[in-house]
Formats: C-alpha cells, sequence, structure tokens
C-alpha cells in the first residue's frame, strides 16, 4: 500500500558544500585502500580545513588520495547534516560513533532509493507499491529510528526486486557471470550484453570497446577496470563510485546522470 503524502525524494548524489565533512572524519581510511594514510573512524582528516572543506581536493589523485576521488556518499553526507542532525554539524555531537552508523544507515537507504529508480525507469511494474514511500519514511527518521530499523529486511526485498528488474530487461541467454573472479581478465570481444556481472570482482578486467548496455553490474568491482570506448549507457545499475573507480576516456558512453571523473 502506497503511503498518504510521502516525503519527497532526497537528493542522491553529494553535495559537500551542505555537509560538514562527514566523511572526512567519521569514516577509516586505509593507506593500502587508496588513502594517503591510515586512521581511525571519528578522527578528522589532517586534509580537513576549519570550514571542512578538503584543503587538497584539487590534488588528491597527485596527492595519493586515489580512495577519495572514488567515494560517493549518494547524498548521505548532506541530508545527515541538513536533516537527520538538523544542520549541525560533527564538533557539536558527543557521540561520533552514533553519526557515523547513522551515515551509513542512510548511505545504504540512497542506494537502494538510487537502484529502485533504476528498476521503476527500466521494468515499470517491477517495484512493489510502498517500498519507495517506505524507504523515504526512515530516510526522514531521527537517529535512534535509523539504527533500530531492520535494514537487513529491506536490503533483501530491494535486493528481490532488482533481481525482478534485472531478469525483466535482459535476455535469458545472456552470460551469467555473477561473482566471477575476472580480475585482469581480458574479454574483449567476448559478448556481455545483457549479461549479469552481479558482484563480480573486475579489477584491472579489459572491457574497452565492449558493449555493456543492459549489463548488470550490481556491486561488481570496477575498480582500474577499463571501459575506455565501453558503451555503458544502459548498464543496469552502475553508480557513480564504480564509474570513478574504472578507467576510461571520451570514448566511454555512460548513462544520463552519471558524471564523467576528472581523472579520464
Amino acid at each position: 500500500m502506497i503511503l498518504s503524502d510521502p516525503p519527497l525524494l532526497p537528493v542522491l548524489s553529494s553535495d559537500c558544500s551542505r555537509c560538514s565533512g562527514l566523511c572526512c572524519v567519521l569514516l577509516p581510511f586505509s593507506g593500502s585502500d587508496g588513502f594517503g594514510v591510515t586512521k581511525s573512524g571519528g578522527t578528522p582528516c589532517a586534509h580537513l580545513t576549519g570550514s571542512d572543506a578538503c584543503g587538497i581536493h584539487a590534488t588528491l589523485r597527485r596527492d595519493g588520495w586515489v580512495g577519495c576521488t572514488r567515494f560517493e556518499c549518494f547524498g548521505a553526507g548532506q541530508h545527515v547534516t541538513q536533516v537527520t542532525y538538523g544542520g549541525a554539524s560533527w564538533r557539536d555531537q558527543a557521540d561520533l560513533g552514533e553519526m557515523a552508523a547513522v551515515l551509513s544507515v542512510v548511505r545504504s537507504l540512497h542506494e537502494m532509493l538510487l537502484h529502485l529508480g533504476t528498476a521503476g525507469d527500466r521494468a515499470p511494474g517491477s517495484v512493489p507499491d510502498g517500498l519507495v514511500e517506505e524507504i523515504l519514511v526512515l530516510d526522514r527518521a531521527d537517529p535512534v529510528t535509523l539504527l533500530t530499523a531492520d535494514v537487513d529486511d529491506l536490503y533483501s526485498r530491494v535486493g528481490a526486486t532488482l533481481a525482478d528488474a534485472s531478469a525483466r530487461v535482459r535476455p535469458a541467454s545472456a552470460d551469467d557471470l555473477a561473482h566471477a573472479d575476472l580480475a585482469g581478465h581480458d574479454l574483449r570481444g567476448r559478448d556481455l550484453s545483457g549479461a549479469s556481472l552481479r558482484g563480480a570482482t573486475l579489477i584491472r578486467t579489459d572491457l574497452r570497446g565492449l558493449d555493456l548496455r543492459d549489463t548488470d553490474v550490481l556491486g561488481a568491482d570496477l575498480r582500474d577496470a577499463d571501459v575506455r570506448g565501453a558503451d555503458l549507457s544502459t548498464t543496469l545499475f552502475l553508480t557513480q563510485p564504480q564509474v570513478n573507480a574504472a578507467t576510461g576516456d571520451s570514448t566511454t558512453v555512460l548513462p544520463e546522470g552519471l558524471d564523467v571523473p576528472g581523472h579520464w
């Protein structure tokens, strides 16, 4: 059942100007994962300025902070700052652990909303009535409600919805490579249009020039995957962090709404 008068859909992309640097403070970093240093959650990054901006934003990759350029909060940062905590900064909080947990939950909710939007657009009728509205109501809840909600149940229901939408869009005869370890493989010349690459490991995989339209990449690891010249225009469930992590160029075709990374 659709809830009456549901909240408006939040912005599902980051707006650092309306955040208070939450990812730079609340999240842990590991030097081995592409960050300049290793730090624990709740510790402000040394490059965070007094105005909660990144002091090396323009040179992150050059300075060894490629992990930051891959990250996207799906709008959770500004939402937690402006809505959940009513405009209060992390500097005003006594319990940064709570705020970090809230950020994680809201980021998950926003990613679910993003994928449900794709499912609804690509496979009309696949999203059950009331599911989006249920997430929207929870998204605007207080910290205690967010942290005690059964997000695992939501994950399960959203996951089933996305699987159904994917099956409606992709041809039944397409390759099923879900969760396959394809790291470093050269897949050029292989027909992957409409294939399932859900949860696949595609680190440094050569995908140059491939037709990846209607290919399902939900949760696939695209770090340093070479997508130069590839057609990703209708790739299913492709996200900005996946694009940011990949290697592309001016000949890579992205879905509408995704930005071309500055390092391409």
